[in-house]
């Protein structure tokens, strides 16, 4: 089975968030994940698009694959290193405010 990878590092969205939009796009075939995406008002389907895009371009160099015949075969969203701030409360003390990060990876293979 041929199929291409494609993946997005340290992306400034928790990994839970980016799931919901992961969801969407799960099994169906390229076309259909990319309206899904596209017209969710999520962020990370706009996110998430970006890697889908590369995911479809490596497929059709690498493989010499068309657009209609390509189905997501996977989507995975990892969570990422996490950026550690902290806001300022009263009297004096803090409290710590996580700006997480995630690796979204996206596999496209031919349809069988």
């Amino acid at each position: 089975m041929s199929f291409a990878i494609a993946k997005s590092l340290y992306v400034r969205i928790s990994p839970r968030k980016a799931r919901y939009a992961a969801g969407l796009i799960r099994g169906l075939s390229v076309e259909q994940a990319k309206l899904q995406l596209l017209y969710s008002k999520l962020k990370g389907g706009k996110l998430l698009k970006k890697t889908l895009d590369s995911a479809i371009a490596n497929a059709e160099t690498q493989l010499d694959a068309r657009r209609e015949e390509l189905k997501v075969q996977e989507v995975r969203i990892d969570a990422g290193p996490i950026l550690r701030r902290a806001k300022p409360r009263s009297r004096g003390s803090s409290v710590p405010v996580n700006k997480r990060t995630s690796h979204f990876t996206v596999v496209v293979a031919r349809e069988e």
